[in-house]
C-alpha cells in the first residue's frame, strides 16, 4: 500500500509512504545508515541485504531519548564528513522516532541539506514520527525545541521490524494511534475498541488508517500553522510530564497517553467532552497497557512549563482538546485558574 504526501500548497514536494515488505533499494551514491545498537542487533543484517549503494556506511548512536541532543547530531555530522559525503549523498534513518528526528535534522544541516529516507522500526515512528518531516532534538528547556521541518524522500514501513519490539514500546505507538482516532475519526476509535493488534492484518489496517490521517493533515498544513497543531493532542501536557521526569521514566507514547487523560479532564471541565467519553478514551488506553495516572508535585511549576512549549504564543497557551470523540477544538484563552483546577485532579499541594 502506498500513501502519498503531496505538499503542493507550500513547496510542491511529493513522496510516498510505502506500507509493505521492505523492497530492494539501489542508490548510485554514498549512503550512511544511522541506527542504534538495539535496532542494529535485531535488524541491520536484514536492511543491509536489501540495500546496494556506491558506498555504504553505518553510524551507530546510543539508544534512548536522553541522547537526542545537539551533541549526538554533531557526532553524526562528523561521521558524514569523515566519509566525505557530498550533496548527492543520502542518509537513512533506521530506528524509532529518536533516530528519525536526529537523522532528518542532520540531513537538513549537512552542506545545507541532503536527502534522507525513513525506515521506522517502532510502531510510534511508523504511525506518526516518520511521517511529515518534523526533525529535531531536545535540550534542558524542553522537547524538540531545536529542529527543522525537513521532508524525507521516502518512508518505508515494514511490520517485520515490530516483531522484536518490547511490549512497552509497542504500546507507546498505540498511544499515537488512539490520538488520531480521538481527534479525527470516531469510526476508527470504535474499531480500536474491538481491535486485537496482535493480529497482523488488524495491525496493518490500524497503521494504514493512522498514516492516511496523518498524511491528510500534513498535506494541508506542513508547518503547523493550522490543523497540524491538532496532532499535538496530549503532547502539551505530555511534554511537561517528560520534562519533569527527565525523559527517563516514561516513553514518549506513555507520556502522551497521560497527556491525553489530562487534556480530556480539561475538555470535560469546559463541557466539550462528556465524562463518559473521557472514561472511554481512558479505558482504551488502559486496554493497550498504557499509563493513565500521574502525580503532579508542583502545580505552579507544571503550569509554567506550558510556556516553553512550541505551541504557546506570547502569554497564551494553545490547548488541543477533543470536542466529542472524532472532533477537536483548539483553545488558547482558558483562564489560568481553570487549568490549575484541572491540574489539581492529578495531585500537587493546595
Amino acid at each position: 500500500m502506498i500513501v502519498p504526501i503531496e505538499l503542493v500548497q507550500t513547496q510542491n514536494i511529493t513522496y510516498d509512504i510505502t506500507i509493505d515488505t521492505l523492497p530492494q533499494l539501489t542508490f548510485d551514491t554514498k549512503v550512511v545508515i544511522v541506527t542504534n545498537p538495539t535496532v542494529a542487533g535485531f535488524h541491520l543484517d536484514t536492511l543491509l541485504n536489501r540495500i546496494s549503494a556506491k558506498e555504504l556506511h553505518v553510524v551507530t548512536v546510543p539508544d534512548g531519548e536522553a541522547y537526542k541532543t545537539l551533541e549526538t547530531v554533531e557526532n553524526i555530522l562528523n561521521e558524514c564528513f569523515e566519509h566525505k559525503l557530498d550533496r548527492k549523498s543520502l542518509l537513512i534513518a533506521f530506528g524509532g522516532g529518536v533516530i528519525g528526528d536526529m537523522t532528518g535534522f542532520t540531513a537538513s544541516l549537512y552542506q545545507r541539506g541532503i536527502d534522507f529516507i525513513q525506515i521506522p522500526t517502532t510502531l510510534l515512528s511508523q504511525v506518526d514520527a516518520s511521517v511529515g518531516g518534523k526533525t529535531g532534538v531536545n535540550n534542558k528547556y524542553g522537547k524538540n525545541l531545536i529542529g527543522a521541518f525537513y521532508q524525507p524522500k521516502a518512508v518505508y514501513i515494514d511490520t517485520l521490524f515490530l516483531k522484536t519490539l518490547p511490549p512497552r514500546e509497542f504500546a507507546a505507538g498505540v498511544a499515537e494511534i488512539v490520538k488520531m482516532a480521538v481527534m479525527f475519526d470516531k469510526d476508527y476509535f470504535e474499531f480500536l475498541q474491538d481491535a486485537d493488534l496482535s493480529e497482523e492484518k488488524i495491525l496493518k489496517e490500524a497503521i494504514a488508517r493512522s498514516v492516511k490521517l496523518k498524511a491528510w493533515v500534513v498535506n494541508q498544513d506542513e508547518k503547523e500553522a493550522g490543523i497540524r497543531a491538532v496532532l499535538n493532542y496530549g503532547h502539551t501536557f505530555g511534554h511537561v510530564v517528560e520534562n519533569e521526569t527527565n525523559y527517563t521514566t516514561y516513553l514518549h507514547g506513555e507520556a502522551v497517553a497521560i497527556g491525553m487523560v489530562m487534556a480530556n479532564a480539561l475538555a470535560v471541565e469546559l463541557e466539550l467532552l462528556s465524562e463518559e467519553e473521557a472514561q472511554s478514551v481512558k479505558a482504551l488506553l488502559e486496554k493497550f497497557l498504557l499509563p493513565t495516572e500521574y502525580s503532579i508535585g508542583d502545580i505552579d511549576d507544571f503550569y509554567e512549563h506550558f510556556f516553553l512549549d512550541k505551541k504557546s504564543a506570547g502569554n497564551r497557551i494553545k490547548f488541543i482538546l477533543p470536542d466529542g470523540i472524532g472532533n477537536y477544538k483548539m483553545v488558547s484563552d482558558i483562564d489560568e485558574t481553570v487549568v490549575k483546577k484541572v491540574l489539581h485532579q492529578f495531585g500537587g499541594a493546595e
